[in-house]
């Protein structure tokens, strides 16, 4: 059986933390920044967890991280 391959995509955008959880940013924070409030911007820089559901599937895409 030949290695898994990591997507590399997934790899950029996501981080695991000591508990095994997945760290990812949030969206809406590129463009388009002036009707949003300086509260909300502010809000979009935090980080934020993979949902539960989600994490399943994330996990078969980065296998060694």
């Amino acid at each position: 059986m030949p290695k898994m391959k990591t997507h590399r995509g997934a790899a950029k955008r996501f981080k695991k933390t000591g508990t095994g959880r997945l760290k990812r940013a949030k969206a809406f924070k590129s463009h388009i920044l002036n009707k949003k409030s300086s509260k909300r911007k502010r809000n979009l820089r935090k980080t934020a967890y993979v949902s539960t559901t989600q994490e399943k599937v994330m996990k078969k895409l980065l296998p060694y991280i």
